[in-house]
């Protein structure tokens, strides 16, 4: 991946002749334009080089996919320079954008699936893997997956650009900020040292470098007894199973951890070789990598790896703070890295944790609480080896998830098909749920009233359908659609005010006595949220026209003291809502 012969001046000249027109004429995507493609070309042409502007195309969204097909031609050459990829990277990203923005929902999937298919065309003999620009952003070619921390499949492009230093403001995306916020990708001299720790047991040999840990918690959170937080010595390989410390160390993010048997290391266990390729965009974290995706240098040397460091599955930095860049060292804890914020009504699927949290249940159900059950085991002795997966899709499809399991595995009939002829027992189906929730426990999935109502609901209704499905004489619909379960009676988690949660201060903004009253600025910071969370299954309280068709009622109601649900409010605030009425309740 040499740069030293890419693609000409004249050529990348000619892009930015193109995307300057475009800037002119697209005013939605003159900034993005400027900052991710002409800003990384302009590094590869000297200062004096005459850029050709044309006059500009009136059909814009025809000459940006022309100038995107372009790009990424070039990009795809072997010689081509990273700065070329970061931008067909973002012009790959506008131009699909611009078609979910110009182009009728109703055909915007198949649009933009013609276009990728087009792109894919033009670099399937690319390089794919992960590059490093120096001072700037991961650059993954390949057309890898992308997921969110809940396993929702991002929309992936031949060419990407994730922001590495943290403040892009389309995150995992970068915009090209890391070259106005003094981003800088040395490590820290003061890093937690390069050294690899051995910790023998009776049974497994447990190895460690504390020197690539992320501090997930997934270690010391699931398996405490063997893993001890803030504590030395960090491992005490003989407080566990063998298969539970196994199963702690594959499931490590950072490549931190392995083990060994018998002396040897069992790297060939620890690293999942069937495990596809993947990016996963961990919630205010790391960009975590499995599938022995290829990580390099921005010139193509091979990224320089800690001590014993996994190189199917590790983690990046992506708040731009790690001490040992590009390798996440938990510092996004410390700055307080945050993703925007989650939905204020989240589906059952999104408060469980998402695909990553179904799959924790089913692995643990199905190597842990089946195999010792003497009713189940026989049930399962064949199952396929990917049937967890299979199971953990089904749930996040159910509880409101993207289609995980038709999208793979073939629907509800799919699923039918596994029970027919079976002749499950309610024995069988009884102990199945019993197990499913200690398995839930297990790996605490939540613990509220609300999930749990959700989830035991499902698992009850499931279970039973399974078990008359199941029986010689069954006849059941073979085209059903897949079923979606959500809150039990639309009660979800924030809808009710815990006993056990902080009270939460209102700061109301008290108008003066002859100040004019507004809902925006004066009635609406009456309301708290959780005030407001509490009675949405009636009306929004922080929507001006459900105050307004409501003021009466919520007028008696705070004046009796039965609003909010909490207590009683004060004199002027009654006093203060008393008022807007009378005044026309003004906005």
């Amino acid at each position: 991946m040499s740069q030293e012969s890419g693609p000409s001046q004249d050529q990348i000249s000619t892009i930015m002749g193109g995307a300057t027109a475009l800037a002119r004429q697209w005013a939605a995507g003159a900034a993005r334009l400027r900052s991710s493609v002409l800003r990384p070309l302009a590094e590869l042409v000297p200062a004096e080089t005459t850029v050709p502007v044309s006059q500009g195309d009136d059909d814009w969204w025809a000459a940006l996919w022309s100038l995107t097909c372009s790009a990424t031609e070039l990009a795809a050459r072997p010689t081509a320079q990273v700065q070329l990829l970061e931008a067909a990277s973002a012009l790959q990203d506008l131009a699909l954008r611009a078609v979910r923005d110009t182009t009728p929902e109703a055909d915007a999937d198949a649009v933009v699936g013609d276009r990728l298919a087009e792109l894919d065309r033009v670099t399937e003999d690319a390089w794919h893997g992960i590059r490093l620009v120096h001072n700037g952003p991961y650059l993954l070619t390949g057309a890898v997956r992308v997921t969110t921390h809940l396993g929702e499949p991002v929309e992936a492009r031949p060419n990407m650009a994730l922001c590495r230093c943290g403040g892009s403001a389309m995150k995992p995306w970068c915009d090209g900020t890391h070259a106005t916020n003094g981003f800088r990708d040395g490590k820290d001299p003061k890093r937690v040292p390069d050294q690899r720790d051995t910790y023998v047991g009776s049974t497994v040999t447990v190895f460690d470098n504390r020197g690539l840990c992320q501090h997930s918690g997934f270690c010391t959170d699931r398996l405490n007894t063997v893993f001890h937080s803030g504590k030395e010595p960090f491992v005490t390989p003989s407080g566990g199973r063998m298969d539970e410390i196994v199963a702690a160390v594959r499931h490590c993010p950072s490549g931190a951890l392995s083990f060994g048997v018998d002396g040897r290391e069992a790297r060939e266990q620890v690293d999942q070789a069937q495990r596809p390729e993947q990016v996963e965009v961990s919630e205010d974290g790391p960009y975590r990598i499995t599938g022995g995706i290829p990580l390099v240098e921005e010139g193509g040397a091979p990224v320089a790896r800690p001590v014993g460091a996994s190189t199917e599955h590790y983690a990046l930095c992506r708040c731009g703070q790690s001490q040992n860049k590009p390798f996440c060292s938990g510092m996004h804890w410390y700055v307080n890295f945050q993703d925007p914020s989650a939905p204020e009504e989240p589906t059952v699927f999104q408060w469980a944790g998402g695909y990553p949290a179904f799959l924790r249940l089913t692995e643990a159900f199905y190597s842990k609480y089946v195999p010792e059950d003497p009713l189940l085991s026989p049930l399962f002795a064949g199952m396929l080896p990917d049937h967890p997966q299979r199971v953990a899709s089904w749930l996040s499809e159910v509880f409101g998830g993207p289609e995980l399991y038709s999208g793979q595995f073939g629907g509800y009939h799919r699923m039918l098909s596994e029970h027919i002829g079976k002749h499950l027992t309610e024995a069988q189906r009884h102990r199945w749920a019993e197990l499913m929730y200690k398995a839930a426990n297990e790996v605490a999935l939540p613990n509220d009233a609300e999930f749990r109502a959700a989830f035991v609901s499902y698992v009850e209704w499931g279970t039973r359908l399974a078990v008359e499905n199941s029986q010689t004489e069954s006849k059941p619909p073979l085209n059903m659609p897949m079923p979606h379960w959500w809150w039990v009676c639309d009660a979800t988690p924030q809808g009710r005010v815990s006993a056990l949660a902080p009270v939460e201060e209102a700061k109301p903004t008290l108008a003066a006595p002859d100040e004019p009253i507004t809902y925006a600025d004066h009635v609406r910071t009456l309301f708290r949220k959780q005030d407001r969370n509490s009675m949405k299954f009636v009306f929004d309280l922080w929507s001006y026209d459900d105050v307004c068709a409501h003021a009466d009622v919520i007028l008696e109601r705070v004046r009796n003291g039965s609003m909010p649900c909490d207590g009683v409010w004060p004199r002027e605030y009654v006093e203060q809502f008393a008022r807007w009425i009378e005044a026309g309740k003004p906005a």
